[in-house]
């Protein structure tokens, strides 16, 4: 008997036959004899139509009453779920972010989770509080903060509060269950030939997910890996009464600890960003502090940048500074920097929107030499030019011109051996 966490993104939970499906899935690990909480997110589409009504009230709207209203579709779906299953014979309640507690600080719309008091759920979910185990239908995304009202952990926050409540709990494996039957050694829609992985190591997924692979929310995987949970992503559209979902080994992805990979590729993944834009600053006058200059508006304004290239120039009077930024802070970014005021003496400013980072990532590079080279050369050769590089222990960046991003993943994934046979 294990204890398990099971999450279901919004498209698994999108109308009342998905949510139908989804109990067949938890009554089948209750069958097993294995003890459950259920985290769930909004029905697809439930969320966004919730902001809009928010902006649409009030543009200006109070972020504790916002948290109030978009938290609502979790809360439908833990408690039409909770019903599904005490329809099928399963016991199953339903329970609120701030009914566990799980306590978040006060920043409403994109708090980050505190602590967690798990001893009633636990007490619930084996039964020693009730006498039979019971299965905690737990709405995510949400908790309560320090002034006693509901507060939201923002976009993708389900994930987050599924390894949270895996965490707190001491749960064996934290399955999160979408619409896709793992992770690909890179987009399938764009790389035929991508193949399924059976693990991945958390700093793996963890530098997938900030890179543009959309499985898994990045807060998740960190957390994931500083508390050692385990996760597995799976597919939740599979018959869940199939023989092959009740062995031991079913199909998806684990997500684990890198010593559980026994044999470890040079590159595992291939991750691509179509979410970026350039910036580059020609002839900055070159001084103390001029990087500060630049960059601490940006962070001022909670623009994140990457990608910083300088160049000094040979009489070492100015410099050239080029980043990227997600493509939606441009225009702002833009702003600030030429605005009169920011004291940034440069002689132009150019830029580009359309431009697409690809990453090269694998744990077993930190022993192999060569990796970069390769890419350069592979990228070369189909006349792909680099605007700019950036690398880490297990990961190569590079930031192309948009149109050649199919050409450049399917060339990198070929290249590294990642095509399936």
């Amino acid at each position: 008997m294990a204890r398990l966490v099971l999450k279901f993104g919004g498209t698994s939970v999108a109308d009342l036959e998905r949510i139908r499906t989804v109990a067949r899935h938890v009554k089948r690990e209750v069958d097993a004899g294995h003890e459950v909480a259920v985290v769930v997110s909004a029905m697809s589409g439930k969320t966004n139509e919730l902001v809009a009504w928010c902006r649409e009230a009030s543009p200006m709207h109070d972020a504790r009453e916002y948290d109030a209203v978009v938290a609502s579709g979790e809360q439908v779906t833990s408690g039409l779920l909770a019903i599904t299953l005490q329809g099928m014979g399963v016991d199953a309640r339903s329970w609120q972010g701030w009914q566990i507690p799980l306590k978040t600080d006060a920043s409403h719309g994109s708090a980050r989770i505190e602590s967690i008091d798990a001893e009633k759920l636990v007490g619930r979910m084996s039964g020693s509080e009730t006498g039979t185990p019971q299965v905690a239908v737990i709405a995510g995304f949400q908790g309560i903060s320090p002034d006693g009202r509901i507060a939201t952990l923002g976009r993708g926050g389900s994930d987050t509060s599924a390894v949270a409540i895996a965490a707190a709990v001491g749960a064996d494996r934290c399955d999160i269950y979408t619409d896709v039957d793992g992770v690909y050694t890179t987009d399938p829609r764009v790389a035929s030939k991508a193949t399924r992985m059976d693990k991945i190591a958390f700093e793996e997924m963890l530098e997938m997910a900030s890179l543009g692979a959309k499985v898994l929310q990045v807060r998740s995987v960190e957390l994931a890996m500083v508390h050692g949970v385990r996760v597995f992503v799976r597919s939740s559209f599979d018959d869940p009464e199939a023989p092959e979902l009740a062995t031991d080994t079913p199909v998806g992805t684990l997500i684990c600890d890198e010593e559980e990979i026994m044999e470890e590729q040079v590159v595992t993944g291939i991750a691509f960003s179509r979410d970026e834009a350039q910036i580059s600053l020609r002839r900055v006058k070159d001084r103390p502090g001029v990087a500060a200059s630049v960059f601490g508006p940006l962070a001022e304004a909670g623009i994140n940048v990457d990608m910083i290239v300088q160049i000094i120039s040979a009489d070492g009077a100015t410099t050239d500074i080029t980043f990227t930024l997600p493509e939606g802070d441009y225009d702002r970014a833009v702003g600030i920097l030429e605005h009169p005021e920011s004291g940034i003496e440069f002689d132009a400013l150019n830029g580009s929107k359309d431009v697409v980072k690809v990453s090269v990532i694998g744990i077993g590079m930190r022993s192999h030499a060569g990796v970069a080279a390769d890419a350069f050369k592979a990228l070369s050769e189909k006349n792909i030019n680099i605007r700019a590089i950036t690398t880490s222990e297990i990961k190569i960046s590079v930031l192309i011109d948009a149109a050649y991003t199919e050409l450049a993943v399917r060339t990198l994934h070929s290249l590294y051996g990642l095509d399936a046979a």
